[in-house]
């Protein structure tokens, strides 16, 4: 491990979303750069391991992928195997050698991005003792892993709310990705909140089975919107574009229909953006659950350069840490409606509320 730097470094909050597009990234390239060369001994470099939704899936990758940038951006770092750097897996079978590879380049700390690289984190977290790793969405039970996760029902439960006040059919989807644990916690948290506003509204809640099938997600919001659905939360990856999709194509064929999606993990404002057949513009995005991964890769990355890596810890982030909430493109909203997320905001804070997770 090389030396590193003990200087204690306080948390960026990125306002913006830096770019994702501005280095190529996949098994051949991103963290494949020539030779592996070893950065300077005081030089701290940090790496992530995408899943099969890719850094760009204008989702949890992305996120995570902006986190990395901004830490670099932050610290004078560059793109490459001196700094920080990604490698993207293609399918599942990927995940250990990606990790390996990185840790045979010898960067201070790898995350897994997403609960799926669980395993791979694990054993090669067992190999690679003097590696320090970071797994998202799960937890690693090891001395030199960090374990992240966050409070994503809070923030669905928020959206939940913006749904049931906005529905004009009392009819709303929820699309989800795998289902598992972890995703049950979108939906359970997004239908507690859609009945605490408006009870006699009814939630379809159907799952693609895959986080990188944009067109499962297009069939299932095809289904939902068909059925009288006027709004779909998706917790899908790279699936959800499939939702944004559908939702795009319906408005463009009426643009007097009214509905709506609701995005996950970062502003996904304009992903709904379409033009009728007579080029006006118009945005099909409610709003978003932003779970600020950014903000946790970041964080925990600005910690482990500093010398503070919690290995064997979990640490949960939520509204207090403003890793949870809804996005901030809110043009959609009426007053009463931001009003009253507010107001079931605060709630869930101070204890009033406790969302459940199953």
């Amino acid at each position: 491990m090389k030396k590193r730097n003990g200087l204690a470094l306080s948390l960026f909050l990125a306002a913006g979303t830096l770019l994702a597009g501005c280095g190529g990234g996949n098994n051949d390239e991103g963290a494949g750069s020539e030779g592996g060369k070893e950065a300077a001994d005081d030089q701290f470099t940090v790496a992530m391991v995408t899943d099969v939704g890719g850094v760009d899936d204008k989702s949890f990758n992305q996120s995570a992928w902006e986190g990395l940038q901004a830490f670099g951006e932050e610290n004078g770092l560059e793109k490459g195997t001196d700094g920080y750097d990604y490698s993207q897996s293609q399918s599942d079978a990927d995940y250990v050698t990606n990790l390996n590879t990185l840790a045979r380049k010898n960067f201070d700390l790898i995350y897994g991005i997403g609960y799926l690289l669980q395993p791979a984190v694990e054993e090669i977290a067992e190999q690679q003792k003097d590696t320090h790793f970071a797994i998202v969405d799960s937890v690693v039970e090891k001395p030199n892993v960090a374990s992240i996760t966050f409070k994503e029902h809070q923030g669905s439960y928020l959206v939940g709310v913006v749904a049931g006040l906005t529905t004009k059919t009392n009819k709303v989807g929820f699309v989800g990705g795998v289902e598992g644990d972890l995703i049950k916690k979108f939906e359970v948290g997004f239908v507690e909140g859609v009945k605490a506003v408006n009870p006699d509204a009814t939630v379809d809640v159907q799952y693609a089975g895959a986080f990188d099938a944009a067109d499962k997600g297009k069939a299932i919001a095809s289904s939902m919107y068909g059925s009288g659905a006027d709004i779909i939360y998706h917790a899908a990856g790279g699936t959800g574009n499939g939702v944004f999709s559908e939702a795009i194509d319906l408005k463009v064929q009426d643009p007097d229909r009214e509905l709506w999606v609701i995005g996950v993990d970062k502003d996904q404002h304009e992903e709904g953006n379409g033009k009728t057949k007579d080029g006006e513009e118009f945005n099909i995005t409610l709003t978003s659950m932003v779970k600020r991964v950014d903000v946790a890769v970041q964080d925990l990355s600005e910690k482990a350069k500093a010398g503070e890596f919690p290995g064997g810890e979990v640490i949960e982030y939520g509204i207090e840490e403003e890793a949870i909430g809804i996005s901030p493109s809110d043009e959609h909203l009426s007053e009463e409606v931001k009003a009253k997320v507010k107001e079931y905001e605060e709630k869930i804070v101070n204890g009033e509320i406790e969302v459940p997770t199953k």
